[in-house]
């Protein structure tokens, strides 16, 4: 829901750090791949209570997947590069999840219908997108990425949001896990709506 609003923001901060890193030869997927590896840290610190360090892991991750989309504007979006973005994503997004399971063991339940409620989020979006990508469709608000980018209230942005607060509020895990999988599964109907009809029309 924010992120066409927080793109807005960072855009012009992340393309003065992407253009050196993109004169030394470092490439996008590199970035991607650095900054997953960086993000997956906070699995083991999550699992051994470190919400704070592992923060800095999640915070890192985020800035470092938003340059890498700078940098690939750049030097050039490649398909390969869009699929190890996303893929890498979404991978990461779950991780963070499973270690505030791991951390406490009473946050499993909440823990399983929030990835619920990311599976539906995922699937919708990546459904909707090869569909876009057969039909040539285009997101006038995210035209610089690699597939189409289709919005809820349940985004990027928000997603981070959600972290964040897990992280400096852990004791408010599963209060927080229900209420963003309840919008998760919002957005989950609104795009499977949407999506249809627009696929129809």
């Amino acid at each position: 829901m924010f992120d066409r609003h927080a793109i807005v923001l960072i855009r012009r901060p992340l393309s003065l750090l992407a253009r050196p890193l993109a004169r030394l030869g470092i490439s996008a997927n590199q970035v991607s791949i650095t900054g997953f590896l960086i993000g997956m840290l906070s699995l083991p610190l999550l699992a051994v209570g470190q919400f704070e360090l592992a923060l800095v892991c999640i915070l890192l991750n985020r800035i470092m997947d938003g340059l890498d989309g700078a940098i690939a504007r750049i030097c050039g979006i490649t398909d390969c590069g869009g699929f190890l973005d996303i893929t890498l994503d979404f991978i990461f997004y779950a991780a963070v999840v499973l270690g505030f399971a791991l951390a406490t063991p009473a946050n499993a339940l909440p823990a399983a219908t929030l990835l619920f409620a990311f599976m539906g989020t995922g699937s919708s979006f990546l459904a909707f997108a090869i569909m876009a990508g057969k039909r040539g469709i285009e997101n006038p608000v995210y035209h610089h990425k690699s597939l189409y980018y289709l919005g809820g209230l349940t985004e990027g942005s928000e997603t981070i949001a959600l972290f964040v607060l897990m992280c400096l509020f852990p004791h408010w895990f599963a209060l927080l896990a229900y209420c963003f999988a309840t919008l998760c599964l919002i957005t989950v109907a609104t795009r499977i709506w949407s999506g249809y009809h627009s696929l129809k029309s």
